[in-house]
């Protein structure tokens, strides 16, 4: 059985793989194969197949149920629904699911809103009735970026919007917490934050229900270096210790009890089983807690029928359950560190003629784990917490232990004896600030991890492949092959460019700019992106995440054409991570923090055969901020780029008039974002460019790039790409050609790019 579900599961993995959903020839074809392998029972490949044919179904339902129309975009829509989901707060808006339950037909079942500076008090389990306008789900798509598209999409987000007129918004009814468990949720997450002694209550909620909304940046990234970051959100280890220790104390209760009607050992079972479920929709039933509730329910109906069941058909089986209510969960990392974790400690408990000590077992499982994880978590994050065993060591027993059920039984009573709640509550914080303060001082070890490490999907299975290797029982000849393995994971850097190359990628931040330049030993940063509230911004969230996947570990130079949020609002993340050799803006004042130095008319530089030269602003400057912005021209042996912030009419005229023809440039990134203040006809006949890049929002409020602007672009033969559309812009200019690859062509899935009705039976499924 474990082998017909591991190929169950990678066939479903194939079809995640496609970039666009298949034709109806390719699914007819497809069954009938499995069919015929079924009937010569070849049941491993036809397990494959199946497992293929099952996602492709899944997908097409999903589709067709799930997605906004294009003509229902941008307009005012009146729903009503019900909140659900813990409402997100930040100084901007309140963010939150919505489930329909009456609106046009077409309109998705779940939508994803925003409801900015709202006046009212929004909460889970509220029925509203109100306007939106919605658009499809789109996310910003860039290397090593976090896919937002693929996360609504296996979340079943059919389009995100926002409150129109919210004056007219109407609540409806609210839901008590027994009618909701998503209500109960939020009434626990309220009662804890309303204890003013809890100097950790983001910790607890996400302990007890889940919530790590909460959680700041900074405690993120301590959690991140020490290799604990699976201890804060709940997860399979806390329902299982929990169901553990209830199985335990019911079964000795029950013994003392007498009655011999029904085995301890049964009732035990029982409860433990109602316990875990309990938990486990407590903390919104993620891949993790399934996992967990499955297995521990085999193993407890086991112990009912008395039969035996061998701890890998268990963990088989659990896996089958969960791809066939939902074969998208395999797109979730999660997924794979749950379900490997726990292989790897079977894998390591099983085969061994001679058990070790307690605690040389107890290092040995910690160690053992970190270098399992290690594969699938420089794929996915491109980090690794070097320290992670040692502070696992002490995290997982304090945790698991002693804070997860003392703040369960805690969150128990707060609706029962609140003032016994809350003598618990402070003693499990009191204990988190002795562990955190224990995990802060690990996070600031020197190498406590190591990030930037690029890396690809056939090495992290090759490297798996590789541990298991090198965890097989001792005594067996050539484990220590295993470890050739594992090299392809730190032998995967990019090739270095050669002499008078560059690569420019124009990063996909919505409405904004974030670009950074490499050549063969350097590394340019022009702009950062948008700053989206205090907690998030595009460094965060775009640049940094790229610069790892790339293994960039230092940046020569950055610019920040002008102040304006959606140009310099990452800069304090990035270099809170980097620190540039020198920084040019036309806004020194904004970063004296940062020693920001006056970009001016006549700077250049030459790194690798490449020149680099601040065009503008003048010595004496413009009147208007964005005509200020800092103008760089990139010039290779063979070809040219020009990047121009948001400057419009007054300094394009200028800069005509000061340099003419040595603004020809073969790539030009738009003036403006696109607007129709720049990108003037004198301007691009003297650049006179092959292709414009614009670094645009889908379907952003100034409605760029601008019609009148794009027919510009056309009189000029020019061809134009636009981030909005396309995601990241990667150019690559070397002494052969210049190459354009937009990222969502290249690495778009199905889900990006989605044909909604390509059989017509799939317009009457849908309705």
């Amino acid at each position: 059985m474990p082998l017909l579900v591991l190929a169950f599961v990678l066939g479903i993995g194939l079809f995640q793989q496609l970039s666009c959903l298949p034709e109806l020839i390719t699914v007819s074809s497809f069954s009938l194969f499995t069919v015929w392998l079924g009937y010569r029972r070849e049941w491993l490949l036809g397990a494959f197949f199946a497992g293929w044919l099952w996602t492709c179904l899944f997908a097409f339902w999903h589709l067709a149920h799930a997605q906004l129309p294009t003509a229902f975009e941008g307009q005012d829509l009146p729903i009503q629904g019900i909140i659900s989901s813990l409402p997100q707060h930040d100084e901007r808006k309140t963010r939150f699911d919505f489930t329909v339950t009456q609106a046009s037909s077409g309109v998705p079942a779940i939508l994803k809103l925003s409801w900015y500076y709202p006046k009212q008090t929004l909460s889970a389990g509220q029925r509203w009735s109100f306007k939106v306008k919605l658009k499809k789900p789109h996310g910003l798509l860039n290397p090593g970026g976090f896919d937002y598209e693929r996360w609504l999409f296996t979340q079943g987000v059919g389009a995100t919007g926002y409150i129109r007129h919210p004056e007219a918004a109407q609540l409806l009814s609210q839901a008590a917490a027994w009618q909701n468990i998503t209500v109960l949720r939020q009434s626990i997450a309220e009662r804890v934050a309303s204890i003013s002694e809890l100097r950790y209550p983001a910790f607890i909620t996400a302990l007890t229900i889940g919530s790590t909304d909460a959680i700041s940046t900074e405690q993120w990234q301590v959690l991140r270096n020490t290799g604990t970051l699976h201890l804060i959100a709940i997860s399979g280890s806390h329902i299982s210790l929990v169901a553990g220790l209830v199985y335990w104390l019911t079964r000795r209760l029950w013994a003392r009890v007498g009655t011999l009607r029904y085995s301890p050992q049964g009732v035990a079972a029982v409860a433990a089983i109602l316990v875990a479920i309990f938990y486990a929709l407590l903390a919104g039933f993620s891949v993790p807690t399934q996992r967990a509730l499955i297995m521990l329910s085999v193993a407890m109906i086991g112990i009912i029928w008395q039969r035996h069941v061998r701890p890998i058909q268990t963990l088989a089986l659990a896996m089958l359950l969960i791809v066939l209510c939902d074969p998208l969960a395999v797109l979730s990392a999660g997924f794979w560190l749950s379900f490997f974790a726990v292989a790897l400690i079977f894998f390591m408990l099983s085969g061994r003629l001679s058990q070790p000590g307690y605690w040389i077992s107890i290092f040995k499982v910690h160690g053992i784990m970190a270098l399992g994880l290690m594969p699938i978590l420089l794929c996915f994050f491109q980090q690794i917490a070097l320290i992670s065993p040692l502070a696992n060591l002490i995290a997982v027993p304090v945790i698991g232990m002693l804070i997860v059920p003392i703040a369960l039984v805690a969150v128990l009573l707060l609706g029962i004896v609140p003032s016994l709640a809350k003598v618990l509550l402070i003693a499990v914080d009191f204990c988190l600030a002795q562990l955190w303060g224990f995990l802060d001082a690990l996070a600031e070890w020197p190498f406590s991890a190591v990030t930037g490490i690029s890396t690809s999907v056939p090495a992290m299975w090759l490297a798996s492949i590789g541990v298991l290797v090198l965890c097989m029982p001792s005594g067996l000849p050539g484990r220590w092959l295993g470890g050739f393995l594992c090299l392809p994971l730190f032998f995967n850097a990019p090739t270095p460019l050669p002499q008078g190359s560059v690569r420019m990628t124009l990063l996909d931040v919505g409405q904004g700019l974030a670009t950074v330049i490499q050549t063969t030993e350097h590394v340019l940063i022009f702009d950062t992106g948008i700053k989206f509230s205090a907690d998030a911004d595009s460094g965060q969230s775009v640049l940094l995440p790229f610069l790892a996947q790339q293994g960039i570990r230092h940046i020569d130079g950055v610019i920040i054409s002008h102040g304006d949020n959606d140009h310099i609002g990452g800069v304090d993340s990035l270099l809170a991570d980097y620190t540039p050799t020198w920084l040019y803006t036309s806004v020194p004042a904004q970063l004296v923090d940062y020693n920001g130095q006056a970009c001016e008319q006549g700077q250049r530089w030459t790194w690798d055969a490449v020149e680099f030269i601040i065009l503008s602003p003048s010595h004496e400057g413009l009147m208007a901020e964005n005509d200020n912005s800092c103008v760089l021209q990139i010039k290779t042996p063979t070809d040219s780029i020009l990047l121009t912030g948001d400057i419009e009419k007054s300094a394009e005229a200028w800069l005509v008039d000061t340099y003419a023809e040595q603004l020809k440039s073969d790539i030009l990134v738009a003036p403006h974002h696109g607007s129709n203040t720049s990108s003037t006809e004198p301007f691009l006949q003297y650049v006179d460019p092959s292709v414009v890049l614009i670094p645009s929002g889908y379907l952003n409020p100034f409605h760029f790039p601008h019609p009148a602007v794009l027919e510009r672009y056309q009189a000029q033969q020019a061809t134009w790409l636009n981030t909005a559309e396309q995601g990241a812009l990667q150019v690559d200019i070397n002494a052969t050609e210049t190459k354009i690859t937009p990222f969502r062509a290249k690495a778009g899935k199905y889900w990006h790019t989605p044909r909604l009705y390509p059989y017509p039976f799939l317009k009457v499924i849908a309705g």
